[in-house]
């Protein structure tokens, strides 16, 4: 199986089954309780938005911890970076991917986030929640990460990079969060931020604008693409003809779609 977004269906570290024990029909409650602002998308697609900009690179090393399970190491803790930083195929320079197959590769080379769903946490936390403690490599700003398509490409600094999927939460996530319920809480609000793949590769600062170069035709968001993964057939079906999606999404979905023949 590729290291993908996807790959947490066999990393245990995160996941240990496709769907997660009690993110079934119970989901829709939990959302409820978790507005989802109004998406910036359709004025990115009008051109309105201008300062669409990086305002964070964020990278960091692996490190023990006794809380992360069987790896026994996590590099969750990512730190602002000044400069120019390079965008490689498998990642950004001077960034660790410790669990690559739940959060690494070149479908998930980089992990972007925006300061605007950053903020709405720390609304619903009640806690300051900084640049890069989601462990992105890239905080936007002005940039509708939860409205962005499957297969949209991004010029990210000089690099060229492609939305690959959404970011599933996982128990390193949840043991570095430390908050209750913290694994359904981020599946439910539906802003899981974005897995890249590099098309081209560059450097990114601090400051540098994100440009939207392309769509593809088939239109399903990060946000849809969450409920897909989560057991919505529709979705998956339509996730299966846009074209750019990451690789693991042709594996996960026989099994969605199973489910929901069985269950119907």
């Amino acid at each position: 199986m590729p290291s993908s977004i996807i790959g947490l269906v066999r990393a245990q570290t995160c996941s240990s089954r496709l769907l997660p024990p009690g993110l079934g029909l119970p989901l829709a409650a939990w959302a409820r309780r978790f507005m989802v602002r109004p998406g910036l998308a359709a004025a990115l697609a009008s051109g309105s938005v201008t300062n669409a900009r990086v305002i964070s690179v964020n990278a960091g090393r692996g490190k023990d911890a006794d809380w992360v399970g069987k790896l026994g190491r996590t590099a969750i803790d990512k730190r602002p970076v000044a400069g120019q930083v390079v965008v490689g195929r498998l990642g950004l320079g001077g960034d660790e991917q410790v669990d690559k197959p739940a959060h690494g590769g070149p479908e998930q080379a980089v992990y972007a986030y925006a300061r605007e769903d950053l903020d709405w946490w720390v609304e619903q936390l009640g806690r300051e929640v900084t640049s890069g403690m989601f462990g992105e490599n890239i905080t936007t700003a002005g940039v509708d990460v939860t409205g962005a398509l499957i297969g949209e490409i991004w010029q990210l600094g000089t690099a060229m990079v492609q939305v690959t999927g959404p970011r599933i939460p996982c128990v390193v996530f949840a043991g570095w969060m430390d908050e209750r319920h913290w694994v359904k809480r981020f599946a439910s609000a539906r802003r899981p931020g974005a897995y890249l793949r590099v098309l081209r590769e560059g450097t990114v600062a601090a400051g540098d604008p994100v440009e939207v170069l392309s769509r593809p035709d088939e239109r399903v968001t990060i946000a849809e693409s969450m409920s897909a993964y989560y057991g919505d057939a529709e979705l998956m079906s339509r996730l299966l003809r846009v074209e750019g999606r990451g690789l693991a999404w042709d594996e996960i979905a026989p099994g969605v779609l199973e489910r929901a023949a069985a269950g119907s």
